[in-house]
C-alpha cells in the first residue's frame, strides 16, 4: 500500500505555518489571481517566494491553485504569472481549464500539472485523456463513491496520481461548479468569489398573494434546502487507502489557522496510526474528538458510500464546542509566552494541542501582562501574556477552552 500524501489548505502565511507544524506533506494555496478563494488573504509574489522556501525547508510541497475559469481579458496576464510561480519554486499547478493547462506546459514546463475537481473527472476515460495531455494528478469529482474510485484507479496508469477531498465544506453543485451566487449577487463562484447563498434561508411566495410567504421549512427559522453538510472521513482511513487514493485533501483555504492545525493533526495521526498497524487498526477516540473541536456543520461522508442525507435542513449555522483562546509563542518550563485570541481566566482548564502531538488538559494558574502586572483574565485580542500552568505547554501549541 502506498502511504497517501496529506494535503492541507493555506489561505495565508499563518495557516501555512499551522499546516507545516502539524504534519502536512503538502499545502495548496493561491496567488492574488486565478485562485478559487478570493476571500482568503492569499499570497502576493514576494510572499509566494517565501512560502515556497519555508515549505521546502520543512520538506513540504506547494501546490498553487490556478483553477478559476478565466475570461479572455484575464488570459493575457497568465503567462507572466505562471513564469513567476515556476521561478518561485511552486511544485504543482492545480488547473481546471484545458487552455490554462496548455499555457502551464508552455510557460512553466518544470511544474507538475494537477487537474482540479472543477474539471469534473468522473471516469477513467477522462482521467487517461488528461494524463496523455500531461497531467500528473487528477482531483476527482466529489460525487464519486469509493467503489467508483477503486474502478477508476484500476483502469488508469499507476503513474497518474489520484487526489480526493476527505474533509471540509461541500458545495451544492457539480464538482464545485455553481451559478447560484452569480445569479443572486453577481459574484462568480467559478472565479473564486462565491457569496455562499446556498447557506441562506429561503421561503416560498405565491404570485397572486403579494406580500404573503409560505415557509417550506423544517422549523420556524426557515428552510435550508441547499445547505450541505461538511465532509468528514476521519473514521474511514482504511477504505480510502485501499481505494488507491494518492492524496487526502482537506478543504478550507478560507478557514482559520486553528482549523488547519486541528484537522491536519487529526488526519496526520489517523494515517500514521493506520500504517503502523494496518491489520489491527482502531481509530483512537481522541482523533475523532478533535474533528468536533473545530467550528463545523453537521458531518457526513459525502458520496463515498452512496447517498447520505446531504443537507442540513434545520439550521444554517455552525456547531462550535470549543474556542481557541491563545497560541504558545515561547516555552519556559511551566511558564510560557502566549498570544491571546479569545478571553479566558486564571483558573480555567485549558485544552492544549501541541504541534504533531496528542491534546492534553492543563490549568491556567497565573497570567502576567507585558507590563509585569498580574491579571485575572486575558481580555484583549492579540495581547501577549506570560502564563503559568501545571503542565509544560510546548512552543507552537494551540490553546483552547470548552464552551
Amino acid at each position: 500500500m502506498q502511504k497517501p500524501e496529506l494535503l492541507s489548505p493555506a489561505g495565508d502565511f499563518e495557516c501555512l505555518n499551522s499546516a507545516v507544524s502539524f504534519g502536512a506533506d503538502a499545502v495548496f494555496l493561491a496567488g492574488k489571481e486565478f485562485g478559487m478563494r478570493t476571500a482568503s488573504a492569499n499570497f502576493d509574489n514576494e510572499q509566494l517566494k517565501k512560502a515556497c522556501e519555508y515549505a521546502h525547508n520543512n520538506n513540504v510541497k506547494v501546490h498553487l491553485t490556478c483553477n478559476t475559469l478565466p475570461r479572455d481579458y484575464e488570459v493575457e496576464r497568465l503567462p507572466a504569472f505562471l513564469e513567476f510561480a515556476e521561478d518561485a519554486g511552486v511544485d504543482a499547478f492545480i488547473v481546471a481549464d484545458v487552455g490554462v493547462m496548455d499555457l502551464c506546459k508552455k510557460y512553466a514546463p518544470s511544474v507538475a500539472l494537477h487537474v482540479s475537481t472543477q474539471a469534473g473527472v468522473t471516469n477513467h476515460l477522462t482521467a487517461n485523456t488528461l494524463y496523455n495531455m500531461g497531467a500528473e494528478r487528477v482531483v476527482l469529482a466529489r460525487e464519486l463513491s469509493l467503489e467508483e474510485i477503486t474502478s477508476l484507479r484500476a483502469k488508469t496508469p499507476k503513474e497518474l496520481e489520484i487526489e480526493c477531498f476527505v474533509h471540509g465544506a461541500m458545495c451544492v453543485s457539480f464538482s464545485g461548479r455553481c451559478l447560484i451566487s452569480s445569479y443572486m449577487t453577481g459574484r462568480d463562484a467559478n472565479r473564486g468569489d462565491c457569496a455562499q447563498p446556498c447557506r441562506w434561508k429561503y421561503h416560498l411566495f405565491e404570485e397572486n398573494r403579494e406580500g404573503q410567504f409560505f415557509p417550506v421549512e423544517e422549523n420556524d427559522k426557515g428552510t435550508f434546502l441547499y445547505n450541505s453538510r461538511d465532509l468528514c472521513m476521519i473514521e474511514h482511513i482504511p477504505e480510502l487507502v485501499k481505494a488507491g487514493i494518492s492524496s487526502f485533501k482537506i478543504e478550507g483555504r478560507a478557514k482559520s489557522s486553528y482549523y488547519v492545525a486541528v484537522v491536519t493533526n487529526a488526519y496526520r495521526h489517523a494515517i500514521d496510526e493506520y500504517f503502523n498497524n494496518p491489520e489491527g487498526f482502531i481509530l483512537p477516540d481522541w482523533i475523532k474528538e478533535e474533528t468536533e473541536k473545530i467550528s463545523h456543520r453537521e458531518y457526513n461522508t459525502g458520496f463515498y458510500f452512496g447517498h447520505e442525507p446531504g443537507q442540513v435542513t434545520g439550521n444554517g449555522g455552525y456547531i462550535r464546542h470549543y474556542d481557541v483562546v491563545a497560541f504558545c509563542e515561547k516555552n519556559n518550563g511551566f511558564s510560557c509566552e502566549i498570544t491571546q485570541r479569545n478571553k479566558f481566566y486564571t483558573g480555567d482548564t485549558l485544552d492544549v494541542l501541541p504541534p504533531g502531538g496528542v491534546p492534553f488538559n492543563t490549568v491556567c494558574q497565573k497570567l502576567v501582562n507585558e507590563n509585569g502586572d498580574e491579571v485575572e483574565s486575558a481580555p484583549h485580542a492579540k495581547e501577549r501574556l506570560f502564563m503559568t500552568t501545571d503542565k509544560e505547554v510546548p512552543e507552537g501549541s494551540v490553546i483552547r477552552v470548552k464552551r
